[in-house]
């Protein structure tokens, strides 16, 4: 997929689990109960102990999982993730060299920005999404709508606050997916032996989003 079919994909599914684990393994059996779920986008965070392992077995073994990096402080982890099968980067904060690098590759690229003045200036440098991060910090929903007002030609994607019971505000008020991380990926369901509830959890956000986009429709 090309880069412009990688961001029709995330639009799709409408959301970026942001896989956190304390292993390799870990992070693969997190994988495998969120894309049975049918949620095929996953952000692999490089707090993740052999996160650049993790992507390449997943970029080997299941290419119908949308691989991305997560957590790319800077151009040189970034590039590395990308000849590793990243076809996303994702990072908590604003680094335009980053950005610069990704645009190199023809890389989708969501760079973290918070305030007004970083998601301007993230939009300016090239970002194709922006991270809202961390989006409960800053009032949630109601703070991305603000945004949103004089922003609408901005993408943005909110992390952090998102669950089950915000994910339909969340979308309301202008996001182009949802970036989800313990709500879904929930590493005690996964160390209690229950990846099931990781598993139906991921059914139940797809199924909000698709409730939420027809509702839009009507």
């Amino acid at each position: 997929m090309d880069k412009v079919q990688i961001l029709e994909t995330l639009r799709e599914i409408g959301l970026v689990p942001v896989l956190r684990a304390e292993s390799h393994s870990k992070a693969l059996a997190l994988a495998t109960a969120i894309a049975a779920g049918g949620v095929t986008v996953l952000e692999i965070t490089m707090t993740i102990p052999g996160a650049m392992h993790v992507m390449r077995r997943l970029a080997e073994e299941r290419p119908d999982i949308l691989i991305g990096a997560g957590t790319v402080l800077d151009p040189e982890t970034a590039r590395m993730c990308i000849l590793e099968g990243a076809k996303f980067i994702v990072s908590p904060a604003l680094n335009v060299k980053t950005i610069e690098m990704c645009q190199r590759y023809s890389i989708a690229v969501l760079p973290g920005a918070l305030t007004p003045t970083e998601i301007v200036t993230a939009w300016e440098a090239g970002a194709d999404v922006i991270k809202v991060f961390p989006a409960n910090a800053m009032g949630g929903a109601k703070y991305l709508k603000s945004i949103k007002a004089p922003l609408p030609q901005v993408e943005l994607i909110p992390t952090g606050g998102v669950t089950l019971d915000t994910a339909t505000e969340f979308l309301a008020a202008g996001s182009f997916a949802l970036g989800v991380g313990a709500d879904l990926v929930d590493a005690k369901a996964m160390a209690d032996g229950k990846p099931e509830l990781i598993t139906e959890t991921a059914r139940k956000y797809l199924a909000i989003v698709k409730a939420f986009r027809e509702s839009q429709k009507a």
